[in-house]
């Protein structure tokens, strides 16, 4: 039963993000009104910058291995191949949602309440972010792909040619 409603949901996936942002800002609601669980919003982040960088990233690193599968283009006469990701856009969005829900059961339990200095936990995420994209988007730049696909790309044909040339003889 659970299986057929999360099938159901896979075509929609703007709704799926909608309702996974909405847990989101309910989760920070409960953090910020309990004025607590710190150290599990501390866990979440890094699980969650854990899953950014599976998604972002190829399912076979050209740097690590080679192997009969497609591999990402690394120049400019290298045939075109699909950039299929190591973590599914549903799959990213399954595991975020269900870090969310997990998360916020969890400050139900005063046990996961470890009092913490949250402003360094803060800037330690943010340095930890900061080298990780970084070294995310060197490695994109390096290797030459964009995961992301901004609508669908449409072919336009080729441009007609403003020669002088004509078919016609005399």
């Amino acid at each position: 039963m659970y299986q057929y409603y999360l099938d159901k949901t896979t075509p929609h996936t703007t709704y799926r993000w909608i309702g996974t942002l909405v847990i989101a800002a309910i989760y920070c609601l409960r953090v910020y009104s309990v004025q607590g669980f710190y150290i599990v919003s501390y866990g979440l982040g890094i699980y969650l910058l854990n899953l950014l960088i599976g998604f972002l990233s190829p399912l076979v690193d050209p740097e690590l291995e080679i192997s009969d599968g497609p591999l990402l283009p690394t120049k400019g006469s290298d045939e075109f191949k699909p950039f299929i990701r190591r973590l599914p856009e549903f799959k990213f969005w399954y595991s975020m949602t269900k870090a969310f829900c997990i998360a916020f059961v969890m400050t139900f339990f005063s046990l996961f309440d470890v009092p913490v200095f949250w402003p360094i936990l803060l800037c330690y995420w943010i340095v930890l972010f900061v080298l990780t994209m970084r070294r995310q988007i060197a490695h994109m730049i390096k290797y030459k792909y964009i995961p992301l696909n901004i609508g669908k790309q449409k072919y336009t044909g080729k441009k007609a040619s403003t020669s002088g040339s004509s078919l016609c003889g005399d």
